[in-house]
Protein backbone atom coordinates (compact mmCIF):
# COMPACT_ATOMS: atom_id res chain seq x y z
CA UNK A 1 0.00 0.00 0.00
CA UNK A 2 1.72 2.95 -1.13
CA UNK A 3 1.22 6.35 1.06
CA UNK A 4 1.97 9.21 -0.49
CA UNK A 5 2.09 11.58 2.21
CA UNK A 6 5.04 10.31 5.21
CA UNK A 7 5.58 7.51 3.93
CA UNK A 8 7.90 5.17 5.97
CA UNK A 9 11.85 5.69 6.44
CA UNK A 10 13.62 3.82 3.88
CA UNK A 11 15.68 0.61 4.55
CA UNK A 12 12.59 -0.88 7.09
CA UNK A 13 10.98 -3.92 5.39
CA UNK A 14 9.50 -5.11 8.49
CA UNK A 15 6.26 -3.40 7.70
CA UNK A 16 2.72 -4.26 8.68
CA UNK A 17 -1.07 -3.56 7.01
CA UNK A 18 -2.79 -1.88 9.96
CA UNK A 19 -6.32 -0.93 10.59
CA UNK A 20 -8.58 1.33 13.36
CA UNK A 21 -11.98 2.14 13.00
CA UNK A 22 -13.52 5.62 14.91
CA UNK A 23 -16.24 3.72 16.38
CA UNK A 24 -16.94 6.86 18.89
CA UNK A 25 -19.60 10.20 17.87
CA UNK A 26 -16.37 12.39 17.78
CA UNK A 27 -13.56 13.45 15.97
CA UNK A 28 -10.17 11.87 16.18
CA UNK A 29 -6.53 12.60 15.30
CA UNK A 30 -4.94 9.32 15.20
CA UNK A 31 -1.21 10.01 15.47
CA UNK A 32 2.42 7.94 15.40
CA UNK A 33 4.95 9.17 17.16
CA UNK A 34 7.51 6.79 18.46
CA UNK A 35 9.05 5.43 15.18
CA UNK A 36 12.34 7.52 14.26
CA UNK A 37 12.53 9.88 11.17
CA UNK A 38 8.97 9.49 10.63
CA UNK A 39 5.69 10.89 11.95
CA UNK A 40 2.30 9.93 11.00
CA UNK A 41 -0.84 11.96 11.69
CA UNK A 42 -4.46 11.97 10.42
CA UNK A 43 -7.74 13.13 11.01
CA UNK A 44 -10.50 10.26 11.35
CA UNK A 45 -14.55 11.40 11.47
CA UNK A 46 -16.90 9.00 13.50
CA UNK A 47 -17.66 5.98 11.41
CA UNK A 48 -14.39 6.33 9.26
CA UNK A 49 -12.16 3.52 8.95
CA UNK A 50 -8.41 4.55 8.32
CA UNK A 51 -6.13 1.72 6.88
CA UNK A 52 -2.49 2.49 7.00
CA UNK A 53 1.11 1.27 6.93
CA UNK A 54 3.39 1.00 10.13
CA UNK A 55 6.18 -0.32 11.33
CA UNK A 56 5.28 -3.35 14.34
CA UNK A 57 6.74 -1.65 17.06
CA UNK A 58 4.37 1.66 16.28
CA UNK A 59 1.89 2.58 18.66
CA UNK A 60 -1.26 4.63 17.57
CA UNK A 61 -2.36 7.34 20.28
CA UNK A 62 -5.91 8.49 19.50
CA UNK A 63 -6.42 11.88 20.24
CA UNK A 64 -10.23 12.68 21.14
CA UNK A 65 -11.50 16.37 19.43
CA UNK A 66 -13.31 18.04 22.40
CA UNK A 67 -14.36 22.12 21.14
CA UNK A 68 -10.95 23.71 22.06
CA UNK A 69 -8.46 21.04 23.11
CA UNK A 70 -7.57 16.93 22.19
CA UNK A 71 -7.27 14.70 24.80
CA UNK A 72 -5.00 11.93 24.53
CA UNK A 73 -7.71 8.57 25.03
CA UNK A 74 -6.14 5.83 23.90
CA UNK A 75 -2.52 4.06 23.30
CA UNK A 76 -2.78 1.22 20.78
CA UNK A 77 0.15 -0.96 19.57
CA UNK A 78 -0.04 -1.40 15.79
CA UNK A 79 0.48 -4.97 15.64
CA UNK A 80 -3.02 -5.02 17.27
CA UNK A 81 -4.37 -3.24 14.89
CA UNK A 82 -2.63 -5.50 12.23
CA UNK A 83 -5.26 -7.12 9.27
CA UNK A 84 -5.21 -10.39 8.74
CA UNK A 85 -4.79 -11.07 4.96
CA UNK A 86 -6.52 -14.08 3.17
CA UNK A 87 -5.64 -15.91 -0.26
CA UNK A 88 -8.41 -14.42 -1.96
CA UNK A 89 -8.40 -10.88 -2.22
CA UNK A 90 -11.82 -10.43 -1.83
CA UNK A 91 -11.98 -12.19 1.69
CA UNK A 92 -9.94 -9.63 3.57
CA UNK A 93 -10.75 -9.84 7.40
CA UNK A 94 -9.89 -7.12 9.91
CA UNK A 95 -8.79 -9.25 12.71
CA UNK A 96 -10.04 -7.58 15.90
CA UNK A 97 -9.61 -8.73 19.48
CA UNK A 98 -12.66 -9.48 21.48
CA UNK A 99 -12.28 -6.54 23.80
CA UNK A 100 -12.08 -4.10 20.62
CA UNK A 101 -15.36 -5.66 18.72
CA UNK A 102 -16.92 -5.08 22.85
CA UNK A 103 -16.55 -1.47 22.13
CA UNK A 104 -17.32 -1.35 18.86
CA UNK A 105 -20.63 -3.08 19.54
CA UNK A 106 -21.38 -0.67 22.90
CA UNK A 107 -20.72 2.51 20.59
CA UNK A 108 -22.54 1.91 18.17
CA UNK A 109 -25.35 1.15 20.22
CA UNK A 110 -24.71 4.57 21.49
CA UNK A 111 -25.08 6.01 18.28
CA UNK A 112 -28.10 4.40 17.73
CA UNK A 113 -29.34 6.35 21.21
CA UNK A 114 -28.51 9.09 20.59
CA UNK A 115 -29.95 9.27 16.88
CA UNK A 116 -32.80 8.28 18.43
CA UNK A 117 -33.33 10.79 21.12
CA UNK A 118 -32.18 13.88 18.53
CA UNK A 119 -34.84 12.41 16.23
CA UNK A 120 -37.59 12.45 18.90
CA UNK A 121 -36.34 15.65 20.42
CA UNK A 122 -36.51 17.44 16.84
CA UNK A 123 -40.01 15.81 16.34
CA UNK A 124 -41.46 17.41 19.58
CA UNK A 125 -39.89 20.61 18.33
CA UNK A 126 -41.51 20.38 15.35
CA UNK A 127 -45.28 19.65 16.67
CA UNK A 128 -44.65 22.37 19.34
CA UNK A 129 -43.91 24.67 16.48
CA UNK A 130 -46.74 24.00 14.28
CA UNK A 131 -48.80 23.75 17.42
Amino acid sequence: MAQILDPLPSGNSDRILCCYVNATSHIQIARISNVPNWYFERVVFPGQRLVFEAMPEANLEIHTGMMASAILSDTIPCDRLCISEGNDSESNTIDLHDEEKKIINDNTRKLEIQKKRNLETVESLTTAYIG
